[in-house]
């Protein structure tokens, strides 16, 4: 009988993990591994499921068999003292430079992210579990090339960590010959490094938990999450969560979501970006589901207006804070007057959000805090949140697939602008980079997402642009290869340029659109 290994196996030598992949956090990865690892098989495995009925013809609607859960009078316990107020986050990954920046940025919370934001590079991986660590001892500093040590501020932002999503691997830890899944491996370290320590220190380890479609997934990771609480010593039901709804199929389930986590979650957020990939992805086969240029596809149209609504009446029935979606934008140090306009826009967006009751926002820049914050200012007063409104939904359940935006039109621009986006990203995320200024917005690997699946959908159904042009896999890829020279001529790396080209056209000029980008370059 071969005996099976006590502890995770590390397969890559090049990088220090020492302090990180301590003993006690292989071993805690292992243990999970085996216990969670097959359920979560069998999660993918739905997913899949689900996938091929939607592309078969099959929609999304409310559960008749969870209706008890909807229909119920139950909340959600309230937030922990430090996640109470949330009026202002700031995104971005977990890197020591921007860790610093985030935490003295004036923001209420920081996502520190594991996920979109960061090129999971193994390097990458282990110093953001390294940062991550040092926040939680309290010793983390960002030196300077000039020496200069920036330190943390005295009354920091609160960090909310969000590991990777459900469909990941983390290629360089396995288990039983086997890569073990990248969200369990990144809550297991960080619970082992820091989670003793936050609770010292009154607070905890808080996460936000991506990419989740059903409210199943909400089980596996409270299960998963609970058995973390209990291997590392923390208090049962410390670990708070907030979820992204940033999937159709979770748009649906809500509540379910909300009922399953009911015990530690604190809220949810509106992933814009990621949710209209989710809505391209399930039916971008449908002619019916076709989207426009990227930039018409606003928080107005109707489906992500009535996605917005309803995840503000759901979570405040139940007690959760509702957490808006993303300001991108990257103020402008040398156009004033372009920078009014943008600002101008941001401010908008966020009276728009908490105008419907949304608690909070994201932004992308500290220089946004304060636009972002003031609004909320304006709105909250000195209370911490909105959660006395209690709206209804404006629009019916079915409206979460009204898709038509009146007037709008796929253009040359659009496409040759989302080449150009998604490109430029691949090759800077395949260079290590995971959160990229692009065209004045900070782009992640949603926007990239939304760039590719967008050229394949277009591509699909043999749009026609409005010079009558039809757009197929040879048009755009031919503005590919134009877009490749014009960067090579301007000092890109022609390796990470090539290899990101060559990532677009699988992603986005095949016959069958690929689940993620992300799976093509692991």
């Amino acid at each position: 009988m071969t005996a099976v290994a006590p502890t995770a196996t590390v397969l890559a030598d090049s990088v220090d993990t020492d302090g990180v992949l301590t003993e006690e956090a292989l071993a805690l990865v292992a243990t999970l591994q085996r216990t969670y690892g097959h359920a979560r098989s069998v999660l993918l495995r739905r997913r899949s499921e689900r996938a091929t009925a939607y592309a078969r013809g099959a929609r999304p609607g409310l559960d008749p068999a969870t209706a008890h859960i909807r229909d119920g009078d139950w909340t959600v316990p309230p937030a922990p003292h430090d996640l109470t107020d949330r009026r202002c986050e700031i995104t971005g990954p977990a890197d020591r430079k921007m860790m610093v920046s985030a935490l003295n940025s004036g923001a209420k919370v920081f996502l520190c992210d594991l996920e979109d934001a960061l090129s999971p590079t193994w390097a990458n991986i282990v110093d953001g579990h390294r940062n991550l660590r040092d926040w939680a001892a309290g010793t983390l500093t960002f030196t300077r090339p000039d020496g200069t040590v920036d330190t943390v501020n005295a009354d920091p932002a609160t960090i909310v960590v969000r590991p990777r999503g459900l469909h990941l691997n983390e290629a360089h830890v396995a288990v039983d010959g086997a890569p073990v899944a990248a969200g369990l491996f990144d809550i297991a370290v960080a619970a082992v490094l820091g989670g003793r320590q936050r609770e010292a220190a009154g607070s905890a380890l808080y996460l936000y938990l991506p990419k989740m479609e059903s409210h199943h997934e909400a089980q596996w990771w409270d299960a998963l999450i609970g058995d973390v609480e209990r291997r590392v010593g923390l208090a049962p039901r410390s670990i708070r969560v907030t979820v992204l709804i940033e999937t159709i199929t979770a748009a649906y389930e809500m509540d379910e979501i909300l009922f399953a986590l009911r015990e530690r979650i604190t809220g949810l957020n509106a992933g814009r970006w990621d949710y209209i990939f989710s809505v391209i992805k399930k039916f971008g086969a449908d002619a019916g589901h076709v989207l426009p240029d990227r930039q018409r596809v606003t928080m107005t149209v109707p489906f992500l207006a009535a996605y917005a609504q309803r995840l503000v009446a759901v979570a405040h029935r139940r007690g959760a804070h509702a957490i808006g979606g993303m300001a991108a934008l990257i103020p402008s140090r040398r156009d004033a007057e372009a920078n009014a306009r943008a600002f101008a826009g941001v401010r908008a967006d966020k009276q728009r959000e908490a105008g419907l009751g949304y608690d909070g926002t994201w932004v992308a820049h500290p220089d946004l805090v304060p636009v972002a914050t003031e609004v909320f200012d304006a709105t909250l007063g000195q209370a911490p949140n909105q959660l006395g409104v209690r709206p209804e939904p404006a629009a019916p359940v079915e409206a979460l697939l009204d898709t038509a935006i009146e007037g709008a039109a796929v253009t040359p621009e659009g496409v040759a602008g989302n080449v150009s986006v998604a490109l430029r990203y691949l090759a800077a995320w395949l260079g290590g980079l995971g959160a990229v200024g692009v065209d004045g917005l900070m782009e992640d690997l949603a926007t990239a997402e939304i760039s590719r699946s967008q050229l394949w959908q277009w591509i699909h159904h043999g749009v026609t642009l409005p010079d009558g042009t039809v757009v197929t896999a040879d048009y755009v890829g031919a503005l590919l290869d134009a877009e490749v020279d014009r960067l090579l001529i301007d000092g890109g790396d022609k390796q990470l340029l090539t290899a990101a080209a060559d990532a677009v056209r699988k992603g986005a000029l095949q016959p069958v659109l690929p689940e993620f980008v992300v799976g093509e370059l692991a």
